[in-house]
C-alpha cells in the first residue's frame, strides 16, 4: 500500500489487527547527540535506508543522519535535504485557515457550501479540519512496483479527487465520529482559495514561509523531480526487497517540498504563538480522540484542528503532525510552548505488511519522545 497523504491510514487498519499480537554522521550545538545517534540507527537496523533527525531545544540544536542516501549509494545523507512532507502540510493549511478565521474572512462552523456551491450543506469547516466530516475517501494510489512503474507521472487534479469522493455517502453524520480524511483537506484547500483569490501555495508562503524564513519550502508541483539536495526515495511492496520510487508526481495535488529545519521552525512558531492569535491557536489545541485504528499506530492520541497530539512518557503532551509520500515517511513533535522540537525524515516506508509499518513509526516515536524529555 502506497504510504502516502492519501493511502496511508488504510493500512493504519491493518496495524490494529497485529498490534495485540506484536505488543501484548551528527552535527551538535552544546547537547550531547549521542543518544540521538542510537534512535537514529536504531530505526536504521529496521532496514530504512537513511535518516536524519534535527532537534532544537533550548539547550541548542542537533542534527544526526543514519544511512546513506541511497539504497545504490555510498553518499550520507544530506543534512538538509528536500523531501515530500504529505499530510504534516495539513497543520500548515490548518493555520492559513484559522489566520482567515482571525480576520473574520472565514468562519469555522460555516457549512462547507457556503465556500463551495454545490458540494456539501452538511459539514463545516471545523468538521474539515478535525476529520470528523464523515467523507468516504476514494483516491487512487499503486500498491505494487508494477503499479508504481505505470502509474508514476499521473497527475491527478484537486477538483478530480474531490468529485471522487463527493460521489459516496458520508461514512457517518458530521461531527458523530472521527476518521482520517484527506478530501476533507482538498476542500479546505479550495476554500482558502476561493477566499483569498489566490493559489493555496501563494497563501502559505506569504502567511508562513516568508514571515518565517523558509526559503527550501515550496510546492510539490506536477514534476516528478526533486531540488537538491535530496536523497532516493524507496518503498518496500514485498518483504525483502526495495524498489527506488523518488521519480514520481506527487499524489497530493497541493503537496509541500520542504527540509526537517523548515519542519522545525514551523512548529516551534506555531506552538510558540507566532503564527496564530491566542484564541486561534486554543481553538486549534481543542482535540478528539482518533478512531480505535489509528490509536493502535498512534497511542491515546488525540486531533485538534490540524494537529495531532499525544502524551509524552516525561509527562504532559506535545503536538505535530506526520506525513508520508511516495518512500518518504515524516514524524514530527514539538513541546506545548514550542522551545522543543524533534522532527525525523526517512527516505524509506516499510509497507509491506502492517508490522513493518507500526515498527517504523514507533522507532520514530521513540527518537521524538527522548528527544523532547531530554
Amino acid at each position: 500500500m502506497k504510504p502516502s497523504f492519501i493511502h496511508r491510514p488504510k493500512l493504519l487498519v491493518a496495524v490494529a489487527a497485529v498490534t495485540a499480537a506484536l505488543f501484548s554522521g551528527a552535527s551538535s550545538a552544546n547537547a550531547d547527540v549521542s543518544p540521538l545517534q542510537k534512535d537514529a540507527d536504531a530505526i536504521g537496523a529496521l532496514g530504512v535506508v537513511g535518516v536524519q533527525a534535527e532537534v532544537s531545544t533550548p539547550k541548542g540544536r542537533i542534527v544526526v543522519t543514519s544511512g546513506v542516501a541511497g539504497q545504490r549509494s555510498r553518499r550520507e545523507m544530506p543534512e538538509q535535504g528536500h523531501f515530500r512532507i504529505a499530510s504534516t502540510r495539513k497543520a500548515m493549511v490548518a493555520v492559513v485557515v484559522l489566520q482567515l478565521v482571525a480576520e473574520g474572512k472565514l468562519g469555522l462552523d460555516e457549512k462547507v457550501e457556503k465556500y463551495l456551491p454545490g458540494t456539501t450543506d452538511r459539514i463545516t469547516v471545523r468538521h474539515l479540519l478535525q476529520n470528523t466530516s464523515g467523507l468516504h475517501d476514494d483516491l487512487p494510489g499503486y500498491t505494487t512496483a508494477q503499479e508504481y512503474l505505470e502509474q508514476r507521472y499521473d497527475v491527478h487534479t484537486r477538483e478530480e479527487l474531490i468529485a471522487r469522493t463527493m460521489q459516496h455517502p458520508l461514512d457517518f453524520a458530521p461531527g458523530t465520529s472521527w476518521s482520517y480524511s484527506n478530501t476533507g483537506y482538498l476542500l479546505l484547500d479550495a476554500i482558502v482559495e476561493k477566499v483569498t483569490r489566490k493559489p493555496l501555495y501563494r497563501s502559505i508562503e506569504q502567511r508562513i514561509a516568508g514571515p518565517l524564513g523558509l526559503r527550501t519550502l515550496g510546492p510539490a508541483g506536477t514534476s516528478p523531480l526533486l531540488p537538491t539536495p535530496h536523497s532516493r526515495a524507496h518503498q518496500q511492496f514485498e518483504v525483502g526487497s526495495l524498489v527506488d520510487v523518488t521519480e514520481q508526481v506527487s499524489s497530493d495535488p497541493d503537496g509541500v517540498l520542504a527540509t526537517t529545519r523548515d519542519l522545525t521552525r514551523f512548529f516551534r512558531a506555531l506552538l510558540g504563538g507566532q503564527l496564530l492569535p491566542p484564541a486561534q491557536l486554543n481553538v486549534m489545541r481543542q482535540d478528539v480522540p482518533v478512531s480505535p485504528e489509528l490509536a493502535a499506530f498512534w497511542p491515546d492520541a488525540r486531533y485538534g484542528l490540524g494537529l495531532v497530539s499525544r502524551p509524552l512518557r516525561c509527562g504532559g503532551r506535545y503536538w505535530g503532525h506526520d506525513g508520508g509520500d511516495g518512500g518518504f515517511i515524516t514524524v514530527t513533535g514539538v513541546t506545548e510552548n514550542g522551545r522543543s522540537s524533534a522532527v525525523v525524515t526517512m527516505n524509506t516506508a516499510l509497507a509491506a505488511t502492517p508490522e513493518g509499518v507500526l515498527n517504523q513509526q514507533r522507532a520514530a516515536d521513540r527518537l521524538v519522545q527522548r528527544a523532547l524529555c531530554s
